[in-house]
């Protein structure tokens, strides 16, 4: 290295100090400041929730509609699309509803076209739909692998991919993908699950970082990453030390944080600290911790069986639609 390229790296470790300067700063006063003074509007934005008939998702729609903004709802339960647009008219209101299975990729590629057509260019992007069968490796079929992948991930390329390309003609929009605390530690019944939510962890901070530096900078992204929800995705399964997320708090969390522009939100947020405690220490410390304190692996092993869980949702809800829905 010569002068001139260390004098590069001293310029740029100094640069790098006055940023943390400023973004601790930032993040003190943001701390501080009510959440209603830092948030920016919605207003007239085309927002997508895929999986949005049910759970957070359904969630999330309606919140976002309440704020303003036209809803479109992707999803494959036509009832659970039926009554997610009339709840939100009933309140005043947008919404627009498309039947999609986003595991398909030309069905999304002509549903996307259908709503850039019907209703607009989509400004604001919930990637929420989600997938789980919940089996070991090896007793999982060869479809449910490649299902939970078109679902939780491949949709992701497809349906950003579809919107994107608006989004940098205006340096305007802004993409949320909810992913899960299965994508950043895996956990029993969960090779296929965990491995998706990995990857989207990993396709969205890529894309993040490909924004940044050709300049789109008020193409926002948030990444949000929650423990259980008590949707009955999870159907069975009871933490130790950690309590289900009631749905409710998770979509207000989530836009809370889109309204915010936040980068990450990891829920709760005592999640983010044993995250940390994961990274620094030792391999077999975390398992010991993971497995003898939290005993999340036991937990795991009483998800019910995808089957079950069905015929469950099929007489509860007397529709077949609903009972293969990709929700989160």
């Amino acid at each position: 290295m010569n002068f001139k390229e260390g004098a590069h790296v001293i310029y740029d470790v100094l640069l790098v100090i006055g940023m943390v300067m400023v973004y601790l700063t930032e993040a003190l006063l943001l701390m501080l400041i009510p959440r209603r003074y830092c948030n920016k509007s919605i207003e007239g934005e085309v927002a997508l929730v895929t999986g949005g008939a049910n759970g957070i998702g359904r969630l999330i729609a309606a919140k976002l509609a309440k704020l303003g903004a036209q809803v479109v709802i992707w999803d494959i339960d036509k009832r659970g699309l039926a009554e997610a647009a009339e709840e939100i008219r009933k309140t005043g209101g947008m919404c627009y509803t498309y039947c999609c299975d986003i595991a398909d990729k030309e069905e999304v590629y002509r549903t996307a076209k259908a709503t850039k057509i019907e209703v607009g260019n989509v400004s604001l992007l919930v990637n929420n739909a989600g997938y789980v069968c919940g089996k070991t490796l090896m007793e999982l079929p060869d479809r449910e692998i490649e299902r939970t992948f078109k679902v939780n991930i491949l949709s992701h390329y497809w349906i950003i991919k579809s919107f994107l390309k608006d989004m940098m003609k205006n340096n305007h929009g802004h993409i949320v993908t909810v992913t899960s605390v299965a994508g950043l530690v895996g956990n029993y019944n969960c090779t296929d699950y965990s491995a998706t939510k990995f990857a989207a962890v990993g396709c969205h901070e890529s894309l993040f970082a490909e924004l940044r530096m050709h300049g789109y900078d008020k193409i926002h992204m948030t990444l949000v990453c929650p423990y259980l929800i008590n949707t009955g995705m999870f159907d069975g399964v009871k933490s130790r030390l950690m309590p289900s997320l009631e749905p409710d708090y998770v979509a207000e969390e989530v836009v809370a944080g889109i309204l915010a522009n936040k980068i990450m939100i990891v829920l709760p947020n005592i999640m983010s600290y044993l995250l940390l405690f994961k990274c620094l220490m030792p391999s077999k410390i975390c398992w010991a911790t993971i497995c003898h304190i939290f005993k999340e692996p036991q937990a795991m092993m009483l998800l019910k069986d995808r089957e079950l869980r069905k015929k469950r949702n099929y007489s509860e809800n007397g529709t077949t639609n609903h009972e293969c829905t990709y929700v989160q």
